[in-house]
Order: C-alpha cells, then sequence, then structure tokens
C-alpha cells in the first residue's frame, strides 16, 4: 500500500448544518476537489435524514417538486431493510434510500484544513433527482470547472453535468448517462480532438463482472464510442468497481484511482471498499499500461473502519501539487478526509498488464 505522507479528517457530520431543523446530517462525504485562483475548493456530499422517529415506521426523504423536501413515512411491515442505505418496498420491489443528498461548497485554503463551510448548496430540483444529488467529480477543462454527478430518483441512478466558474452558481446540463450509471469521470483536456470519460455502467444482467468503461464526445454532453476499459478481478473488488479520482497527465500516461468494493459475505453487509490505480496511455487512454493488483489504498484510520457503512475509503477528488497528490475521499460513508501521498510512490505501485 501507498505510504501516507499526510492525513487528516477535515470534515465531520456535526460540522455542517442540515437543510431543515427537524433534519440531521448523518454524512458529509465523497468531495470533489479543484484548485480554483489558488485555493482547493471542495463540492461535499451531505447526506441528511429525518431527526424525528415514528414507532413502527421509517421516514424516507424525498424532494418534491410542489412540496420540496418532503417525507414518506412508511410502515415497516411494508419495507425490507437491505443495508443501512437501502430498504426495498415490499408492494412492488422498488427501493428506496434512507436518507436524501445535496452538494454543499467548502473551501479549504492550501488544501489541507477546511478554512470555510459556505452556504453555496447544489440541491435536488427535479423529479430526476428526488432521492438525492450525490458523489460530484469535478474537472476543470479550459478554465472552467466540470462537474459530474449522480442523481437519483425512481428513474434509477444516472448521472448530470454542471458547470461554474466561481463555485458561487452552478448551471445545470442534465443528464449525460442515463440509468443505470455512475461514477462518471471527466479527463481534464481533449485526447485525439475528443472529450473523454470514464463511467460504470451496472447492468441488470449479470453477464460480466464489475466494469469501468471509456466513452468519448465532441462537446461533453454527447457520448458515444462506449468500449469496456476494466473488471475488477481480485477479491477486492469484485462486489464493485468504478472511477474514483479524475484523470491527471503524469510522467508517461493519464493517472486515475478507483474504488473496489469486497462482495459482502452475509446480508446486511455492504463489504469492504478499497481504492487502486491505473496509468492509461496518453495518447489512447482505452489502453491500460500499468494496474493495481491489490489495494494500494485502504481503510486503517479509526474514522475509516466505523461510521455509517464501516470499513470505506472512496477516494473521489485530487489535485496535484508538484511531485505530491492531495487525494480526498470519503471515510466509512461519514467523513471527509484528505491523505497525501507522493506520485512516486504510486505508480511504484502499479504492474503492466490488461485490465479486462
Amino acid at each position: 500500500m501507498i505510504k501516507r505522507l499526510y492525513e487528516r479528517l477535515l470534515l465531520r457530520p456535526g460540522d455542517v448544518p442540515a437543510s431543515r431543523s427537524e433534519f440531521e446530517v448523518i454524512g458529509v462525504f465523497n468531495p470533489g476537489a479543484a484548485r480554483v485562483g489558488g485555493e482547493v475548493v471542495l463540492l461535499v456530499r451531505v447526506a441528511e435524514r429525518p431527526s424525528e422517529t415514528r414507532s413502527g415506521f421509517t421516514g424516507l426523504p424525498r424532494w418534491d417538486c410542489d412540496l420540496g423536501l418532503t417525507v414518506d413515512w412508511v410502515a415497516d411491515e411494508r419495507l425490507e431493510f437491505l443495508d443501512p442505505r437501502v430498504v426495498r418496498l415490499r408492494d412492488d420491489g422498488t427501493l428506496r434510500l434512507t436518507f436524501i443528498s445535496h452538494l454543499r461548497v467548502v473551501r479549504c485554503g492550501d488544501g489541507r484544513s477546511v478554512r470555510e463551510v459556505t452556504g453555496v448548496c447544489l440541491r435536488p430540483e427535479s423529479e430526476i433527482e428526488e432521492y438525492g444529488v450525490e458523489d460530484p467529480r469535478i474537472t476543470p477543462i479550459d478554465g472552467r470547472c466540470w462537474i459530474t454527478y449522480v442523481t437519483a430518483s425512481r428513474h434509477g441512478a444516472s448521472t448530470s453535468l454542471a458547470s461554474t466558474d466561481d463555485f458561487a452558481a452552478f448551471e445545470r446540463r442534465g443528464v449525460i448517462f442515463c440509468t443505470e450509471n455512475k461514477d462518471v469521470l471527466l479527463f481534464p483536456e481533449q485526447v485525439a480532438g475528443a472529450y473523454v470519460a470514464l463511467h460504470r455502467p451496472n447492468g441488470a444482467m449479470a453477464f460480466t463482472k464489475p466494469e469501468i468503461w471509456l466513452a468519448r464526445s465532441p462537446d461533453l454532453l454527447h457520448w458515444g464510442r462506449h468500449e469496456p476499459l476494466h473488471a475488477g478481478r481480485a477479491a477486492w473488488e469484485t462486489g464493485k468497481v468504478g472511477g474514483g479520482t479524475p484523470p491527471v497527465r503524469v510522467e508517461g500516461g493519464w493517472l486515475t484511482l478507483y474504488h473496489g468494493n469486497r462482495a459482502p459475505s452475509r446480508p446486511g453487509d455492504v463489504g469492504a471498499y478499497a481504492a487502486g490505480a491505473l496509468l492509461l496511455d496518453i495518447n489512447d487512454p482505452a489502453r491500460v499500461l500499468r494496474r493495481s493488483t491489490s489495494p494500494c489504498f485502504a481503510p486503517e484510520a479509526v474514522f475509516e473502519r466505523n461510521g455509517f457503512v464501516p470499513d470505506v475509503v472512496f477516494p473521489t477528488g485530487i489535485v496535484a501539487d508538484g511531485d505530491r497528490l492531495l487525494v480526498y475521499y470519503g471515510a466509512a460513508d461519514t467523513h471527509t478526509a484528505v491523505v497525501e501521498f507522493a506520485l512516486d510512490d504510486v505508480l511504484a505501485t502499479l504492474h503492466a498488464g490488461r485490465s479486462r
């Protein structure tokens, strides 16, 4: 595993206010990150739920276009509790989340501590976002920051696009990868005349192991030329595998961290999440030059081992600082933290070989 040169827990649930007085924040995690105007800015996922409890009922929050943030109180006998995050409605077999998420801007100065938790938020606004907006990734392209984020609703989990130049206001661009697709990472520049993204289709048919795919676009809005890039092989990445941090250009290629999930061993478990890395060809990012064969970053600290979902490190943001990398991640689906790695140490963990 990579040596941690610096590590700090940046945000706890109590550091961020809830949207309403009758809600409680249960997690501040999975942040997008970018350096803007000499300062590191995070866009952090804030998960919240009703603080009220009712005997025999579970409150399932959602965004309603007419009512705003509201709660459906559902009798427990109508629910199957799958894990801390998800319930299944026995009536029709559909899933609901036990919380709802929005995104909040946090300013971090040099990137190693929090300077300000701002009041600027990107909140659900439409039916396609009714169960929340989640897990942003930020990629600066030509002086503007482009944000991919998950939109959860009765229609499934899709990925939408927004942009900003100041993190004071956002321009929503709509859905760019329809359901079921998450963990979309944009490359910071065009390759061979096209924008490039990594994405994670989540098919209902179990024909394949979990996979990361690659796609190309002429304008960041319309995507095609899809092809598989990396499939989970080892035990630590057989449950789920998906993109983590947006690719950064390094000597020898494009470097990206990704997450792998160990398939849970018993009902109710989520399974541990760790991280690996891929080095992609600079001119043909569909070609994997080197990859992790074992986790290079895994839960170790107390705040990574314990939380709403234990044993999770989920890298989502990266900022280069000379020959060092500041990696921002969600810990135990509860906290936001930062870890610093030497670039050479990351590259030293990679091995030659195909990923699929």
